[in-house]
């Protein structure tokens, strides 16, 4: 008796597509998110650039054509007189060296005072260690413009007000320089210091020959830091100094804002002022930036 045998079904097909296609669909999926995320980015950045595109536009501007065209980027007319003015018919180059004195020793000042507090904090044992730590962290809580009168009173009491030493004692060190100084040498390990104190190094030498050298990165943070905050500093000196002689470029270029100096908008004369000041600013933050990209914190290997 013979048996029949059924035909065995065909597979149906997989509705999945093959593992081929199923990566070149996520490559694109991942391509199309990488464009996205640069058009975000490209927004942004237009965004954040546009208005000193326009500022450095408009100084190049006449006083009609920037009152009728503010955010124009290409001048109907090209004039160089609003920085004439500034250098030839005003106190900018005043101004513009008050400002490079106070800042160059605020900053010099800030590096060693951090870097010296910063290091106690981290590796020197003392009673209250901790006490003063705290006190630390609640300067940086309170707002500075709450230190202005007490600020003030001290200098005036002190007899260095309307002085350039007014202007710059007070600024010589900051707490939130200080905490990056001390976490930052608390991250290097102390084995470091051992050789040099079994050398017969002392605490000053320790910190000055091994530790320091090792913490590049930070103390060119600190001078960032320190050269953008000093160059950018208007309330301190508000209440520091009323000596004209001794007004820096924040403090002018407010006067200038505030149109004090001045008759009408004086867009152009304000703007070129606003330019030329954020030029040391940003030689300093791309020429320290590149030593804290190629600086090495490597230490010691295990």
């Amino acid at each position: 008796m013979s048996t029949t045998v059924a035909p065995s079904a065909a597979p149906e097909p997989s509705s999945a597509p093959p593992v081929p296609q199923r990566i070149k669909n996520r490559r694109k999926k991942v391509t199309r998110g990488v464009w996205i995320s640069y058009v975000v980015l490209i927004i942004l950045a237009i965004i954040y650039i546009f208005p000193f595109l326009t500022q450095v536009a408009t100084s190049f501007k006449t006083e009609p054509d920037a009152a009728q065209d503010p955010l124009g980027l290409i001048p109907q007319h090209w004039t160089f007189a609003a920085y004439e003015t500034l250098f030839a018919n005003s106190d900018f180059p005043i101004w513009g060296r008050n400002s490079f004195i106070v800042t160059v020793f605020v900053t010099a000042g800030r590096v060693f005072f951090n870097c010296l507090a910063g290091y106690a904090l981290a590796r020197i044992n003392f009673r209250g260690r901790g006490l003063v730590f705290a006190l630390l962290v609640a300067v940086m809580a309170v707002p500075g413009v709450v230190l202005l009168i007490p600020k003030f009173l001290v200098i005036n009491q002190l007899g260095i007000y309307d002085s350039y030493a007014g202007m710059i004692l007070p600024l010589l060190a900051d707490a939130a320089g200080v905490f990056i100084m001390k976490n930052f040498f608390e991250s290097i390990p102390p084995s470091v210091e051992e050789q040099a104190r079994v050398d017969g190094a002392g605490t000053f030498r320790t910190f000055w020959s091994i530790v320091l050298p090792m913490a590049r990165p930070a103390v060119m943070t600190i001078v960032i830091l320190s050269f953008q905050g000093s160059w950018n500093e208007l309330n301190h000196f508000i209440i520091s100094t009323q000596d004209p002689a001794l007004t820096t470029l924040t403090k002018g270029v407010a006067q200038l804002a505030s149109g004090q100096l001045s008759q009408g908008t004086q867009y152009p004369l304000k703007l070129a002022a606003a330019a030329l000041m954020t030029i040391p600013v940003a030689i300093v933050f791309f020429v320290f930036q590149k030593k804290i990209m190629n600086a090495s914190a490597g230490a010691v290997k295990e």
